[in-house]
Formats: structure tokens, C-alpha cells, sequence
């Protein structure tokens, strides 16, 4: 009888003491390293990651893993929260740094942590989505700090293009710990206290004397619009977490499967009429090319990345008859939307990313040429403009281009011509396709015959006419097959999705190798 009795009460002391040691570890680094966080406008780890994933979803692992060195003291736990979950339905892995926990710095034990969350990703074929708030590595753990993060961006590197990875900035991420991010696909920075760094203003003003802010180096801010490491920079934690599922939305779990089809109540034959007075017919007047995007895609929905960078060309995600595209645009409204070194950087980078996943390109043309200067040939644009080349002729995925306007010289080319492996090229009736414009060829071809002109001036706006009337049209490379048909701008939306529809099998393959040499 007494056995029996003291039996449930042992059972019950054990319960008490696990969910005890729990409550401990879900406190991280006690109430008022919490209440300091929130004082930065930051929340924890564990609140952004219920923000994040569907209610109720998330499953944690590794809650009791504690510090094993010197530093932690007696922590209940590490500085990571790590596990998965779902969003929308979709199974995701999830680790985020807690700030709380010796300032969210990497040990032996967080890099594990992490490690072990990215491998079951890796396993299962889901993406993995890394939320930053950390001080770095942790001094006191010496070289098992630098062999985790040295890990950490091993893993990265072969699960890129396997599954989607997404680092989301939301607190200091600085030193080693940014190459991590870097190698991702996509990087999200909370404005205002996301920031990322090489090195801090302390070591800039001891070593170069240059006086600089954290905010000014490594905020939002500087990384949407200068650096071009932030594809979004968004105000607000839970507006960033909202984005951050927004953008999964559109991709697929893995490189195995077909982005998500989404059904929707706009009709793929829906036509637009006002698409021909948003395209000016003038070749030099600006326009923004998204009042085109927004006219085509599904419900007008388009998820532009890098909207704050490189912005004479314009890439993101929306969906056509349901199935998700990627979107690469000249935009006019910069730089007359000719190709620059961060432009070509910034397509390349989108259309591998879209190769990788699936997911069919959709490319609308109006470019004259690249960018010129001597600073763009000394920065390399050479190098980077092929960056664009290669990308668009290595990518597998069902290529459709739209050709609005200008599409000069080589920039013709790199944007998904027919001559790069494009699967179907449309144009409009306002498309010039040519070596160059009519004013500079004109200048070459008939500069004798102008400056012999008893008007110069007169013949050569002449001779531009002819030369407009003769070649600034879509009908010569139509006649020759590198323009499938010439369309009414009006069927623009019917026209790529019934030609996506067309190549929904496309199988193509690449010649066998290890991987090509990408001129980085």
C-alpha cells in the first residue's frame, strides 16, 4: 500500500520539475532581459516565431540545451529557439536567435542547434527560415564558435537551391554571422533595428577614421537602397513576419516540386485595354513598367523584390491563371531602363533563384542599351552584364518575353531572346528591335553622307525616318522567327498564360557537368 501510495507522487514530482525546467527555458534570460527587449522595440525569439507560423504549429527541439561553458552560468537554456511548423499548411523549420540569452551569441551548442534544424529541412525538403538578433560569436567559446558558424555556412551553401532559406534581420547581425544571410536566398531587414555590418563603427573609426552611425553602415535603410544585401526592408516586426509568409506563398518547398497553384476568380482571358496608352508610343518617354506588371498578373498582386535597389529593372513574384511566375522588367522611369552593373547583379541573381525552384520566367523587354561610362567599365560591367547572359541561357524553366518597346544591341539579347534558349518571344506593335537606335546608327552609317549634306542637320533627321521606318519595327525579326508573333498589347495577359500553359511539361537539360563558371 505504501508503494502505491508514494508512486503518483513521484511520477507527479517529476512532471512538476519537467514542466518547471520548461517554464525556465521559455523564459530564456529571465523577465528582465525580456522586459529590456521589448524596451528596444524588439521582441523575443519565441513571439516572433508564434507571429510567424500558423497558430498552434510549432514544435520545438533542443528546448533544453544549455550553455556549456563558463559564460552560461546557470541559463536553463541556449541563445536559439529552434524547431518547425507550419505556414499556411506547409511545413517550415524555424530557428531565431534570442537576444535575451547572453545577448543571442553563437556557441558550440546554438551552431548544433541551428545545424540540426537545417538538416531535417535538408531531409524532408522544406524551406528553413533563420530569424537574427545575435551579438556574434561568443568570446568565451573561442574557435568552437568560429567552427560553428564555418558550419553553419557549409550547410547553407548545400541547401542552396534544394530548399528555399530565408534570413530575417531583426536585431545586430554583424562580423562572421553575416555570411550566413548572404548566402541565402532571400534577406528581410526590420527598418529601424535590423542591422548588419563587417565591421561596427568602432573598429571603421579606429582603422580608416570615417565617423559613421550602426544605422548609417548596416540598417535597413542603407542595405534596400545602397548595398543591395536586403531584398526587403520593411517597417514593423509583424509586418515583416507578414511578408515573410507572403513571399512563401509564391514559392515551392523544395527544388523537387511545383510552386503552390492558387485558384483565382480573374479570367485568364481577361483582356486590357488601357494597356495601349500605358506604353508610350515615343521610344524616350518614361513610363513605370509595373502599371503594365499590375494590368497582367493575377488580381493585380506582384511581389516585387528589391524594389529600393537597382531600380531601372524591376523583379519579383505574382501569378498568372493561378500559377506562380517570376518577373523581370526594364523599368524607363531609371535610367531610361538601360542595364547597369546592380541591375545585371540583381536579374541575374532572380532568375537562378527562379531556375532553381520551378518557377516559369516571365520577361517584359523595353531596353536601349547598357548603361555607358567610365565608371560602369572600370566597375566591370563586362563581368556583371554577363552575370545576366549566363543566367537567363543556363535557366530551364519556361522563358516567355514580351517585348514592349526598344530592345537594342546586346541588351536585346540578354534579355531572354530567342537566341538565349527563350521558349516563346512575343512583341508589340511599338517594338524596335536593332543593332542600336535610329539616332546613333544613323550617326555611324551615313556620317559622310551627313557631313557632305548641304543641310546636315536636315539630312540626318531624314535619314533617321528612313532608317525608323525601315528597321524600328518588330516585322524584320518576326520575318526571321526570333519574335514568335507580334501582338495586340491588349491580349498580353491571355497570350503568356495560354503560352505557359503550353509549356507546363517543358523538359529540358543542360549538358552533364559538375556546375558551369558563372563570371562572379
Amino acid at each position: 500500500m505504501t508503494e502505491q501510495a508514494t508512486a503518483p507522487s513521484t511520477a507527479e514530482a517529476k512532471l512538476q520539475d519537467l514542466e518547471a525546467r520548461k517554464a525556465a527555458a521559455r523564459l530564456g534570460g529571465g523577465e528582465k532581459r525580456i522586459e529590456a527587449q521589448h524596451a528596444r522595440g524588439k521582441l523575443t525569439a519565441r513571439e516572433r516565431i508564434d507571429l510567424l507560423l500558423d497558430p498552434g504549429t510549432f514544435e520545438e527541439l533542443d528546448m533544453l540545451v544549455r550553455p556549456r561553458g563558463a559564460a552560461g552560468g546557470d541559463l536553463p537554456t541556449e541563445a536559439v529557439v529552434s524547431g518547425w511548423g507550419k505556414i499556411d499548411g506547409r511545413p517550415v523549420y524555424v530557428f531565431a536567435y534570442d537576444f535575451t540569452v547572453l545577448g543571442g551569441s553563437l556557441s558550440e551548442a546554438v551552431a548544433e542547434k541551428i545545424l540540426k534544424v537545417m538538416d531535417l529541412a535538408m531531409m524532408t525538403g522544406a524551406p528553413v527560415i533563420g530569424i537574427q538578433d545575435s551579438g556574434g560569436a561568443r568570446i568565451q567559446d573561442g574557435p568552437e564558435s568560429l567552427r560553428g558558424f564555418g558550419e553553419i555556412f557549409a550547410m547553407n551553401t548545400l541547401a542552396s537551391g534544394v530548399i528555399p532559406q530565408i534570413s530575417v534581420i531583426m536585431g545586430p547581425c554583424a562580423g562572421g554571422a553575416v555570411y550566413s544571410p548572404a548566402i541565402t536566398d532571400f534577406v528581410f531587414m526590420t527598418e529601424g533595428t535590423g542591422q548588419m555590418y563587417i565591421t561596427g563603427p568602432d573598429v571603421i573609426r579606429a582603422v580608416t577614421g570615417e565617423e559613421v552611425t550602426h544605422e548609417e553602415l548596416g540598417g535597413a535603410e542603407a542595405h534596400a537602397t545602397r548595398s543591395g544585401v536586403a531584398h526587403f526592408a520593411i517597417a514593423g516586426e509583424a509586418e515583416t513576419l507578414a511578408e515573410v509568409r507572403r513571399l512563401l506563398s509564391f514559392l515551392p518547398s523544395n527544388n523537387a516540386e511545383d510552386p503552390p497553384f492558387v485558384p483565382t476568380d480573374d479570367d485568364p482571358d481577361r483582356t486590357a485595354d488601357d494597356l495601349l496608352t500605358v506604353v508610350p508610343a515615343e521610344p524616350n518617354r518614361p513610363y513605370d513598367v509595373r502599371d503594365v506588371i499590375l494590368r497582367i498578373v493575377d488580381d493585380g498582386d506582384f511581389m516585387e523584390v528589391h524594389e529600393r535597389w537597382a531600380p531601372n529593372i524591376v523583379v519579383g513574384f505574382a501569378r498568372m491563371g493561378g500559377r506562380t511566375v517570376g518577373i523581370v522588367a526594364n523599368q524607363p522611369l531609371h535610367l531610361a531602363g538601360s542595364l547597369d552593373i546592380n541591375a545585371s547583379r540583381k536579374a541575374a541573381r532572380f532568375v537562378r533563384f527562379c531556375d532553381c525552384f520551378n518557377i516559369p520566367l516571365v520577361t517584359l523587354v523595353d531596353v536601349p542599351g547598357y548603361l555607358p561610362g567610365v565608371s560602369q567599365e572600370y566597375g566591370g560591367i563586362i563581368t556583371h552584364g554577363a552575370k545576366l547572359l549566363y543566367a537567363y541561357s543556363e535557366a530551364t524553366v519556361p522563358k516567355v518575353a514580351v517585348i514592349l518597346r526598344k530592345a537594342y544591341g546586346g541588351a536585346y539579347l540578354v534579355m531572354s531572346s530567342k537566341h538565349l534558349r527563350g521558349d516563346i518571344n512575343f512583341a508589340w506593335p511599338t517594338a524596335e528591335v536593332a543593332v542600336m537606335g535610329p539616332d546613333g546608327a544613323v550617326n555611324i552609317v551615313y556620317r559622310d553622307e551627313i557631313a557632305k549634306a548641304e543641310d546636315p542637320e536636315a539630312r540626318r533627321k531624314q535619314l533617321i525616318e528612313e532608317y525608323r521606318a525601315r528597321f524600328a519595327n518588330p516585322y524584320i525579326p518576326a520575318g526571321r522567327g526570333f519574335v514568335d508573333d507580334v501582338i495586340d498589347p491588349r491580349q498580353t495577359r491571355p497570350k503568356i498564360i495560354r503560352a505557359l500553359e503550353m509549356l507546363q511539361n517543358k523538359a529540358d537539360r543542360n549538358p552533364p557537368k559538375k556546375h558551369g563558371n558563372i563570371p562572379l
